[in-house]
C-alpha cells in the first residue's frame, strides 16, 4: 500500500518521499486508518515493524490541518534513547510543516531543563518524554496539558518492566479525560492488558508477529565456554571488511568493558556504551557508530530496544538474554526495513535452557554451528538439563510469567 492511499497532507507526503519511504508496512496499514478515525488503539508490534511512523503520521496530519501552538500530543517512552529517536523522526516527517516537538528526558544539564520548562509551559506541538523526567516537571505546576488530544505509550511492556506503572498512572491524572490514547507494546502480558482497560476506551486491537524476529534476520548460535567467547568474537570479525557495522550485546557493564578493551588491543575500531556514560557521551558514541566512524559497538541491554540504527550487518549476543522476548529486540537491531542481517548468539553450558525457551517462543530452532578449530570444542547441546537460572522468566504473550550442529553458516558466498 502506498502512503498516498492515506490522503495525508501534501507536506507530509513530500517528507515521506524525501526520507525514502514508499510502501507502508503491515503495522502502518492496520493502525493508520484506525487512528485517522479517532479510535483508541492497542497494538502489539515488535522493533523494526514501522510502528513509530504508524502513530506519528496520522497525528501529524491532523496537526497540520489545524495547527495551533499548544501541546496536543504526549508520547511517553521508557528510555532517553527512544525519546531522542522519536523526536528525530518527528522532525523528519514534519520538516515541511510548522509542527514542532521536544524530547524531555533525564541526564541533561540546566540548559535542557530551561528549554523543557519553556516548551511544557508555553506549548510545543508534540512532547516525547520519559516518565521520571516528566513527573519532575509536573510536580512544579507549570506544565500545560489542558489542550492535549493524543496520548501515546510506546514500548509499554518495557516501561512496566522498568517499574514505571505508578508514574504513568500519575501522569494520566494531569491529562484531559477526553483524548485519543494509543498503546504500542512488543508483548501483551496481563499487566499491559489491565493498564489498557484502565486508560483506553473501546480500543481497536491489532497484533503483528508477537515475539518473532523479522524474516530478514539470519540466526545462528555457538555453544561456547565463557573463556572461548572473546576469542570467538575476534575470529568472527577479523578479516571480514564486509561486516562494516557490528553490535555486540552483553549482560553486564563489566563484560562490556572487557570485550571492548580486548578488541581494541587486537586493533579493532570499537567503542562501548552503558549506563555509566552521561547523556552527551552516549549520544556522541551513537553518532560515531551511525556514521560508521566506529565499526564495533559493545553495549549492555540499554540499546536492545528503541535505537534506530540502520544497516547493522552483524548482531552478537555475547550472553543469552535474560528474558526470551529481549532476544527478539536484540536481533531486531539488524534486518531493518526489509534488509537482511546476521544475528549470532553465544550459549554457555548454563544458558542452554534459556535459549531453548527462546526457540520455543520464536517457534524456530536456531542452527548450532561448530566453533573454529583453533578454539577447541565447546559444551554439548543439552537444553533439557535440570539447571534453571535464577531470575529467568519467559513471558507468554498475553499470559502470566513462569520460571523459568552441522556445517558453517554461509551468507553471500562467505562462510563464518
Amino acid at each position: 500500500m502506498k502512503f498516498t492511499t492515506f490522503n495525508f497532507d501534501q507536506t507530509l507526503i513530500e517528507a515521506i518521499e524525501a526520507m525514502g519511504f514508499e510502501e507502508a508496512t503491515p503495522v502502518q496499514e492496520g493502525a493508520i486508518p484506525k487512528i485517522q478515525k479517532g479510535q483508541d488503539l492497542i497494538a502489539c508490534a515488535q522493533t523494526g515493524t514501522g510502528k513509530t511512523a504508524a502513530f506519528l503520521l496520522p497525528i501529524l496530519d491532523k496537526m497540520v490541518a489545524r495547527h495551533q501552538m499548544e501541546t496536543r500530543a504526549l508520547i511517553i517512552v521508557p528510555t532517553r534513547e527512544l525519546a531522542l529517536q522519536i523526536d528525530q523522526q518527528v522532525q523528519g516527517f514534519a520538516y515541511f510543516t510548522p509542527v514542532e516537538s521536544l524530547a524531555v528526558y533525564g541526564g541533561g544539564d540546566g540548559k535542557d531543563w530551561v528549554q523543557e520548562k519553556q516548551a511544557l509551559s508555553k506549548g510545543a506541538d508534540i512532547i516525547v518524554a520519559t516518565p521520571g523526567k516528566l513527573i519532575s516537571h509536573l510536580a512544579n505546576g507549570y506544565v500545560k496539558f489542558d489542550k492535549l488530544e493524543y496520548l501515546i505509550l510506546d514500548e509499554a511492556d518495557r516501561m512496566l518492566d522498568m517499574g514505571f506503572l505508578e508514574d504513568i498512572q500519575k501522569i494520566i491524572t494531569y491529562l484531559p479525560e477526553k483524548r485519543q490514547t494509543l498503546m504500542f507494546s512488543a508483548t501483551m502480558p496481563d499487566n499491559i492488558r489491565k493498564l489498557a482497560k484502565k486508560i483506553l476506551v473501546d480500543p481497536f486491537e491489532i497484533n503483528f508477529g508477537i515475539a518473532k524476529p523479522a524474516e530478514g534476520v539470519l540466526q545462528g548460535a555457538y555453544l561456547t565456554y565463557d573463556a572461548q567467547k572473546i576469542p570467538l568474537v575476534n575470529s568472527l570479525i577479523t578479516g571480514k571488511p564486509y561486516l562494516k557495522s557490528i553490535l555486540i550485546f552483553s549482560s553486564t557493564k563489566k563484560k562490556v568493558s572487557e570485550i571492548a578493551r580486548t578488541l581494541k588491543n587486537k586493533g579493532h575500531e570499537v567503542a562501548s556504551i552503558s549506563s555509566d556514560l552521561d547523556q552527551n557521551a552516549r549520544e556522541e558514541v551513537l553518532r560515531r557508530f551511525r556514521s560508521r566512524n566506529i565499526r564495533i559497538l559493545v553495549a549492555t541491554d540499554v540499546l536492545s530496544r528503541g535505537i534506530d540504527i540502520k544497516d547493522i550487518n552483524l548482531i552478537i549476543n555475547f550472553d543469552v538474554p535474560g528474558d526470551a522476548e529481549d532476544y527478539v529486540h536484540r536481533v531486531g537491531r539488524t534486518a531493518r526495513a526489509e534488509t537482511t542481517g546476521l544475528a549470532l548468539t553465544f550459549i554457555n553450558e548454563d544458558d542452554m535452557y534459556k535459549f531453548r525457551q527462546i526457540e520455543k517462543l520464536i517457534e524456530d530452532e536456531v542452527m548450532k554451528m561448530p566453533l573454529p578449530a583453533e578454539l577447541g570444542e565447546g559444551p554439548k547441546w543439552n537444553p533439557d538439563a535440570k539447571f534453571r537460572p535464577r531470575n529467568f522468566s519467559r513471558r507468554k504473550p498475553g499470559g502470566k510469567s513462569r520460571k523459568g550442529s552441522g556445517g558453517g553458516y554461509k551468507k553471500g558466498g562467505r562462510r563464518f
